[in-house]
């Protein structure tokens, strides 16, 4: 632990190893489990075990007192090594802290005489002490798991071998057997197999994902029935749940404001303190008796040392975030925690937030005497031998594309070439004259979707409507940020038609959506709500960077594939589904809370002690009972912020009904 019960200068406590200035004895790779594997804790109950028996021989032996004053000094020995080796080492380097407090109001106690009361503040505080390296342990704990999910070995194909190594002697390149019901070791891509993949343990999204060739696949995941061909992309100490581990870890540096005040309070509040006991015990002395003074002197030392308010804050921080994580949403430290649960306008993306960023076929017009089929055969056939966003989604739509021929590509127009012997043509409205199916080419456009005409001997067959479509869960998350109080707006480049479609199936007001926007203009917006309102921003964290760095929180989707998201954003959703954000809102707005009750309490708690010191209603070991106890209540109080509460499933509000209804598809 370090010399005082929280930061004692501009390097908090992070989760990840022990800094060889510490001085517990629980190493990075063995964190203590349970209470009593808490070396602190230990000491802690080895010196209450000879302050026990020091009462006990004081109250059957009155007249030993030597045997009861060797007692009181081993248990004073014995809890004042828990802080006062750091506390000697902190003043070496010129840092005073709460330790300091309590080590010079400990010397002054034994200088007193008070070697009793003297082992009793020093047994205390480090019962204290050895609480907050548990809780923080523990947490810790919590993030470290992930790693867990990796399994003990994997199974690769060398020079045409099938071997069975460790997750950490695996090569990038190298071709991974993963069988049914195994967690994959590493990140990788499948080469050959499909399969439902588990990723509950990794992103909180309870419905398998289908994946096949070509589909990124993460370490940690459960692999369903399929066996799977997975070439390795990232090494053991690379993977997305080491990725993770190292960006929580490591952003714990990062504090919120309230943190930071707690800090700012701490800091000149020690040294004020002791200026405070000096002129106690100098003008007491020239009053009256200056043994008396000095004693009122140490007791105000002690009633005015901020430990509670020192580890108000981090105690809370560190719960939280691994709660957070436990809820699929990866938040980077105290600032990102804090700004989170301020937060008063919500910003969303259109493209891969609100919608799949998966452009789909959502509905197909037809001419007299032509089918469905008919049009999607003739235009998959066509966009087969295209690479055009759109193409993906046409192709999507039928079983199997026909033979087409002489496909040639006319520049922001469309395709043209020869299907089943006769010439067709694929392109925008104006390109193909919509005849006949101009109306339903306005309905379409007007919906938000890109219509696309079909042409086949020179006579148009149909239209085909093509969108990128909300994702599922849009409405019911708009539905729960409305309904706590947030304003919800879309940012989108895309045209006004489509967003304000979009938008109204979502649940967005009409004059909350911004279209036609560059990185610049969105990067511009969020600056104008940030002025009214605390405002987060969600996007992809790629063309959407700009926006995200200028929010007070930026929020990227999808933490396991989008480097740039994660490096951008100060919170992420480790999947895709978007209902982890409304999660992580009421989450951060109860750890904020919780750590507002923690500062709080601990400054009442000096507020209130301080005059009954100096007026000598309580002694030293009252003052210093009623100081443990804050803190105890204080940590007790801020790993309630590590329960991880998840909303009750709400039922999807009623929107604008889609062009054709999609059916759910996974993400």
């Amino acid at each position: 632990m370090s010399e005082d019960c929280g930061p004692a200068d501009d390097e908090p406590r992070r989760l990840t190893t022990v800094d060889a200035d510490d001085e517990h004895d629980d190493d990075e790779d063995g964190e203590p489990e349970r209470l009593w594997e808490v070396s602190e804790l230990r000491f802690a109950a080895a010196a209450g075990v000879f302050l026990l028996a020091a009462l006990v021989v004081d109250w059957l032996a009155p007249a030993r007192t030597t045997e009861v004053l060797l007692l009181q000094v081993v248990g004073l020995l014995l809890g004042a090594s828990t802080f006062v080796p750091s506390t000697l080492r902190q003043l070496v380097k010129g840092k005073i802290g709460v330790g300091t407090l309590m080590t010079i109001a400990a010397v002054g106690a034994v200088a007193l005489g008070e070697v009793g009361e003297a082992a009793a503040l020093a047994f205390l505080y480090s019962i204290s002490e050895g609480l907050e390296e548990y809780s923080i342990a523990r947490t810790r704990r919590g993030l470290r798991a992930l790693l867990d999910l990796v399994p003990a070995q994997a199974t690769v194909v060398r020079d045409g071998a099938e071997l069975v190594v460790a997750p950490a002697d695996l090569r990038v390149g190298d071709t991974m057997l993963v069988k049914p019901g195994e967690r994959l070791a590493t990140d990788g891509t499948i080469g050959a197999g499909r399969t439902a993949l588990d990723v509950s343990a990794i992103t909180g999204e309870s419905v398998p994902v289908e994946a096949g060739p070509g589909d990124p696949v993460y370490a940690g995941s459960i692999n369903g029935t399929g066996a799977l061909t997975v070439t390795v992309t990232a090494a053991a100490a690379d993977n997305s749940l080491a990725r993770i581990v190292a960006i929580v870890e490591t952003e714990q540096a990062r504090k919120g404001a309230s943190q930071r005040l707690a800090d700012k309070i701490a800091r000149p509040l020690v040294p004020g303190v002791m200026v405070v006991a000096v002129l106690v015990a100098g003008f007491g002395a020239l009053l009256g008796d200056p043994l008396l003074w000095l004693e009122r002197a140490l007791v105000v030392l002690v009633a005015a040392s901020p430990c509670a308010l020192a580890i108000a804050v981090p105690v809370t921080v560190v719960a939280a975030v691994g709660a957070a994580s436990r809820l699929g949403v990866l938040v980077k430290g105290g600032a990102a925690l804090e700004a989170l649960g301020t937060l008063r306008t919500i910003a969303l993306d259109k493209t891969g937030t609100i919608t799949r960023n998966a452009p789909a076929v959502v509905d197909v017009a037809t001419a007299p005497g032509v089918d469905r089929d008919q049009v999607l055969a003739v235009a998959a056939a066509l966009e087969a031998r295209s690479e055009h966003p759109l193409a993906r989604a046409i192709l999507a739509a039928v079983d199997r594309p026909g033979d087409a021929h002489d496909v040639e590509a006319v520049t922001g127009a469309g395709l043209t070439g020869t299907v089943n012997g006769r010439p067709a043509r694929l392109g925008r409205p104006g390109w193909v004259p919509a005849g006949a199916l101009q109306e339903a080419v306005g309905r379409m456009q007007h919906a938000g979707a890109t219509a696309v005409l079909v042409e086949v001997d020179g006579a148009v067959i149909g239209a085909v409507a093509v969108r990128d479509e909300l994702r599922p869960e849009a409405g019911e998350v708009v539905a729960r940020l409305h309904g706590s109080g947030y304003r919800v707006v879309m940012l989108t480049g895309d045209n006004h038609a489509t967003a304000a479609a979009l938008a109204a199936q979502a649940g967005i007001p009409a004059d909350a959506v911004h279209a036609d926007l560059r990185p610049e203009d969105k990067a511009r917006i969020i600056g104008d709500l940030r002025a009214r309102q605390p405002t987060a921003m969600v996007g992809d964290g790629v063309n959407d960077a700009p926006a995200l760095a200028t929010a007070d929180v930026g929020i990227a989707m999808g933490a396991m594939g989008t480097d740039v998201a994660i490096e951008t954003a100060d919170v992420a959703l480790m999947g895709e589904d978007l209902r982890h954000l409304p999660q992580a809102l009421a989450h951060a707005r109860r750890s904020r809370a919780i750590m507002l009750q923690n500062v709080g309490l601990s400054l009442a708690i000096i507020v209130v002690l301080m005059p009954l010191a100096l007026l000598g209603v309580l002694g030293l070991a009252a003052v210093v009972l009623v100081h443990e106890i804050a803190e105890i209540i204080v940590i007790a109080n801020g790993v309630r912020a590590g329960r991880a509460h998840p909303l009750p499933e709400a039922p999807v509000p009623s929107a604008t009904a889609p062009l054709v209804a999609a059916p759910r598809q996974l993400p």
